[in-house]
């Protein structure tokens, strides 16, 4: 019999996705465990008046909340994906950057350059911009210290009035 093959061969192969796939059952178990679980020793009568109320700050909402995220919070993510995955690449690759020499200099500086025009697309996309876009006010004045005491001036509240 030849090495690798037959049962001696069929029984190493199993040794060797045993751990695998042991853990992968343990993995289904614990999630199909965790599940039944919280659906067994979760309340079952309706939350009260005061579990509905606002936490900390105590102020009703006027309004409700919006639905859906801005695209900016997806953006981030994909900021951060894509940097991950560019840390995850570079660590084999500093193993065995001596043994790989100019070849995986050229392979990394390539990976980097797709990494970098992906990270432009996303800014130029306003991904780390945040907030209501800053305009300025047309018609104003130019700033000098005689507009902003006249602007001071005209603004000033009358006796009794609240400041």
């Amino acid at each position: 019999m030849c090495p690798g093959k037959g049962s001696h061969g069929r029984n190493a192969l199993v040794d060797q996705y045993l751990p695998i796939l042991i853990l992968a059952l343990l993995g289904f178990l614990f999630t199909g465990f965790s599940l039944v679980s919280s659906q067994i020793l979760a309340p079952k009568k309706k939350p009260s008046v005061a579990k509905l109320s606002p936490y900390e700050c105590g102020i009703v909402p006027s309004r409700e909340p919006p639905q859906r995220f801005p695209v900016r919070f997806y953006l981030v993510s994909m900021i951060f994906i894509i940097f991950d995955i560019e840390i995850v690449f570079l660590y084999p690759w500093a193993v065995v950057f001596k043994q790989i020499e100019a070849f995986g200099l050229i392979e990394v500086i390539v990976f980097a350059a797709v990494v970098f025009v992906s990270f432009l697309y996303l800014i130029s996309n306003g991904a780390l911009t945040w907030g209501p876009p800053k305009t300025l006010q047309s018609g104003m004045p130019s700033r000098t210290s005689e507009s902003t005491i006249s602007r001071i001036s005209a603004q000033r509240s009358q006796p009794g009035q609240a400041a």
